[in-house]
């Protein structure tokens, strides 16, 4: 008896890999009927003492959609009653709706329920049916389109005296009739998977999820040459030149960028404006990195290093005060020349004076020593005193009778030659103007 069984189930797996050589799509159409011839076993509730046996049976189907069909089921097999040994025959009939999966598919698994009976056909006994409730579920292989092995296995409950059965069965299916679908041309190939056929697709290779142009390129929205999934700085204005991350360039490294800057080339760490251009921030033309003279005056003319360009010029005051006979006081109309030595002498506060006193030769040539000593320590004593003249600035020399500028045989020479003389000079320096 087990023989009989693996001899079914053999012949089974031996015709479906026959089968699987073949590349055919499903013939389940709307509509149409099908007849399947049934070989399998059945295992009985222990409590019938029935034993198991081969089982032979036809189905009969109708497919109202692709996935919804109905279909009836009358299984027969002779057995033994093990109490007795005798004779049985049983008959199991069902009627089913199945829902398959995948029906376009060459493999199409099912799943299959319905309401039934089962009855018991007792050598010289009383025969006796139950009402059966089935649900279960298989597998059916398209060789052809019309042709169709088939495994199916089902879980039997009887009522009244509740059993438990398991019907398993090997068939063969032909249809026919129904509308049977129109062909799906194939869909033209895409490797990448960017929804353009790679025979149109100038850009194959594309990663996947990338939006594409027609033509299968990744959109580059800013035009800057780098697609809009590899570009960090999306927007940039057309025609500006980019980095491969799609970011405008910066070649002199100054924060600002080229298509921008109005001072390409800064040195690396030089600080600068809004226009890439070096500070200045004395506005004299020169950077400030360059600048060795911060803050120029607005408006000086400056060399190269940003100094300002300076004007020198010599000049000079003459102090000459003439004395009367024998006398060291300062007469009141030499106040304002005074005055005058000592602002200039106030506006070069670098400048030192000398100033020198002398007599004519009428006397002692000692007594002439100290009185020209008395004339200049007189004028000195006069511009630190008056005019705040700082005295280490000022040096006061007699030189007596020795120096003369005149003769001093006449009048006119002696009174030339009673004087304080000084000149002063000094350097006068002028910032140059624009």
């Amino acid at each position: 008896m087990k023989s009989r069984k693996l001899c079914v189930i053999g012949m089974g797996v031996l015709v479906l890999l026959m089968g699987s050589f073949g590349n055919v799509m499903a013939g389940i159409n709307p509509g149409g009927f099908s007849i399947t011839p049934l070989i399998g076993g059945i295992t009985w509730d222990s409590d019938w003492d029935l034993d198991d046996e081969v089982t032979y049976g036809l189905a009969a189907g109708y497919d109202f959609t692709k996935n919804w069909g109905i279909e009836g089921m009358l299984t027969y097999l002779n057995t033994t009653d093990s109490r007795d040994d005798g004779d049985v025959d049983a008959y199991i009939y069902h009627l089913d709706a199945l829902y398959h999966f995948l029906p376009d598919q060459k493999w199409v698994p099912y799943v299959a329920a319905g309401f039934g009976g089962i009855s018991l056909d007792r050598e010289e006994r009383t025969s006796k049916s139950w009402a059966a409730a089935n649900v279960g579920g298989g597998l059916k292989y398209f060789i052809t389109e019309a042709v169709a092995l088939r495994g199916d296995v089902r879980y039997l409950l009887s009522f009244d005296e509740t059993r438990h059965n398991f019907l398993y069965t090997l068939g063969l299916s032909f249809l026919f009739g129904g509308r049977k679908a129109e062909p799906v041309a194939a869909a033209p190939r895409d490797s990448d998977g960017d929804g353009v056929p790679d025979d149109l697709d100038k850009c194959p290779g594309t990663p996947f999820g990338v939006k594409v142009d027609g033509g299968g390129c990744p959109l580059d929205s800013d035009r800057d040459g780098v697609p809009d999934y590899l570009d960090r700085c999306p927007g940039t204005p057309s025609g500006v030149k980019v980095d491969s991350s799609g970011c405008p360039l910066d070649s002199d490294r100054d924060g600002v960028l080229d298509y921008l800057d109005r001072c390409p080339g800064t040195p690396g760490g030089v600080k600068v404006d809004g226009s890439g251009c070096p500070l200045d921030s004395d506005g004299d033309g020169v950077p400030d990195y360059v600048d060795r003279c911060p803050g120029t005056p607005q408006g000086a003319k400056v060399d190269e290093k940003g100094c300002p360009l300076i004007l020198k010029e010599a000049v000079s005051i003459e102090l000459k005060i003439q004395f009367d006979t024998n006398s060291a006081e300062i007469k009141p109309v030499y106040d304002e020349l005074i005055r005058r030595v000592a602002n200039f002498m106030r506006e070069y506060p670098n400048t030192k004076a000398v100033i020198e006193g002398h007599t004519d030769d009428r006397g002692a040539a000692a007594y002439n020593q100290d009185l020209s000593r008395r004339r200049a320590e007189s004028v000195r004593s006069y511009l630190v005193e008056k005019y705040s003249v700082s005295p280490a600035r000022l040096t006061a020399v007699g030189y007596g009778e020795s120096k003369p500028v005149a003769g001093n045989d006449t009048k006119e020479g002696r009174e030339k030659n009673r004087r304080v003389v000084a000149v002063i000079s000094a350097i006068k320096e002028e910032m140059q103007k624009k």
